[in-house]
């Protein structure tokens, strides 16, 4: 059986990778803080599906997580077959109103954390000519996003990453990609505090995890550097720096992502 191991895997997107590879028979490795939902998820995976998982609580914002991850891995004989970059967080409002700390959160975890995790893991898979890299970025990378400014520049560099490992890995048997989901039915938006905007939540039009895993995983075993998912409405956003001077194409999005005159920032 092959193992994955999938960061941020207690909740949303990550839950639903777990849920998918069990039913696949793949072993799992779940990282996550949340020590209680890991347990309860792996107890219900191991019953369900019949197949191995260990868990490791890690907070990877902090700078030792990567390794202290690596090392339980490789303490414990396991051998990653996929490797899922999919923990996470962003934060609404106006950056200069906005907590300093929550901002370099976000660059420790979406960037600093999957860069340090990649590095330790792909190596090995290129050493034994096979595995696969799923980095999860966001339709909020393909374009700057006002009142998301952190998150969609971190979103943007993992793109950007994954795109050019994937370039370097054509020969070596190691599949890499970014998975680039729209807007997805998780606690992503409360915990970013973009729920206060009634009006622009409203305005999505929302995937479930589940949706955006398959095909995740299907644009993977075929090869793709990235895959947008969302349908033709997502398409046209990824697209739209083509059609539209930058700085227009900004300004339109301010308006689209600006919060209610009534909130505080």
């Amino acid at each position: 059986m092959q193992t994955a191991l999938i960061t941020g895997a207690s909740a949303g997107i990550g839950a639903a990778f777990a849920r998918e590879l069990a039913a696949g028979q793949t072993n799992l490795v779940m990282v996550a803080r949340s020590e209680e939902k890991l347990l309860k998820l792996s107890s219900t995976l191991e019953t369900e599906f019949g197949i191995q998982t260990t868990v490791i609580v890690q907070d990877l914002t902090q700078p030792d997580a990567p390794s202290q991850i690596y090392e339980t891995v490789k303490q414990q004989g396991l051998e990653i077959d996929l490797l899922i970059n999919n923990a996470g967080i962003g934060d609404y409002g106006a950056f200069s109103q906005r907590s300093p700390q929550r901002q370099s959160a976000i660059v420790k975890l979406n960037v600093m954390a999957l860069v340090e995790i990649t590095a330790l893991f792909l190596p090995t898979m290129q050493a034994r000519g096979s595995g696969g890299i799923i980095n999860v970025s966001s339709l909020a990378g393909f374009q700057p996003i006002p009142y998301l400014a952190t998150y969609s520049a971190s979103k943007a560099f993992v793109l950007r990453f994954s795109e050019a490992l994937w370039a370097e890995n054509q020969s070596t048997g190691v599949k890499v990609m970014a998975l680039c989901p729209g807007p997805t039915t998780t606690d992503f938006f409360a915990e970013a505090e973009m729920d206060r905007n009634s009006a622009l939540m409203e305005s999505q039009s929302y995937e479930t995890p589940e949706a955006v895993v398959k095909k995740g995983l299907e644009a993977l075993a075929a090869g793709r550097s990235h895959l947008v998912t969302g349908g033709l409405r997502n398409q046209a956003i990824v697209n739209a720096s083509r059609l539209a001077p930058r700085e227009l194409l900004v300004k339109g999005l301010e308006k689209q992502f600006r919060p209610p005159a009534k909130d505080n920032l």
